[in-house]
């Protein structure tokens, strides 16, 4: 008897304590491909990117123009003159890497504007998927546009519409 009562009383514990969790799944290329500011920022990135690679490369022709012109005058100059032309030549190649690092590097202007114009809508869409959690008591928000492998999703799990309702860009 103590046996079937321990039995039971275990049973519903575990039925109790085992809520089941709840998933959700956002797709987050679809949400910032119908976020106007997202495209718009976007394309000012690609812009800003565009003109200063064409500077760069504009720099780089130059240096390659300078090793040309040195490679001819080569016979005719001395060694004070080769040693100080290959110094230019290097200087200025060293500008030039300087400026693609200050441009395109880790830390570099196109990493800050793309932080200062796509944070703030990150973080909008980010708070409105948290919002939605809560209210629906979801557990778990996968975003199935990540490299994270996921076979397959049940649409009826996917919040993306609803996120998108919520910032107001409603489809």
């Amino acid at each position: 008897m103590k046996k079937l009562i321990l039995s039971i009383l275990l049973l519903v514990g575990i039925t109790l304590s085992s809520n089941a969790q709840k998933f959700a799944m956002v797709d987050m290329e679809y949400i910032m491909k119908n976020i106007p500011a997202y495209e718009t920022a976007n394309e000012q990135l690609n812009q800003i990117s565009k003109k200063w690679q064409s500077e760069v490369e504009a720099q780089m022709q130059e240096v390659q123009k300078m090793y040309k012109n040195y490679q001819t005058e080569l016979v005719f100059l001395s060694d004070e003159m080769k040693v100080k032309r290959e110094e230019e030549i290097v200087a200025k190649e060293k500008a030039v890497q300087e400026l693609k690092r200050t441009y395109f590097g880790p830390e570099g202007e196109l990493f800050k504007k793309r932080q200062s114009l796509m944070k703030p809508i990150q973080d909008e869409v980010y708070t409105a998927i948290q919002e939605i959690s809560k209210e629906k008591d979801y557990e778990l928000v996968f975003d199935k546009s990540s490299s994270m492998s996921v076979l397959f999703t049940s649409p009826k799990l996917d919040i993306s519409d609803a996120v998108l309702q919520k910032l107001g860009y409603s489809k």
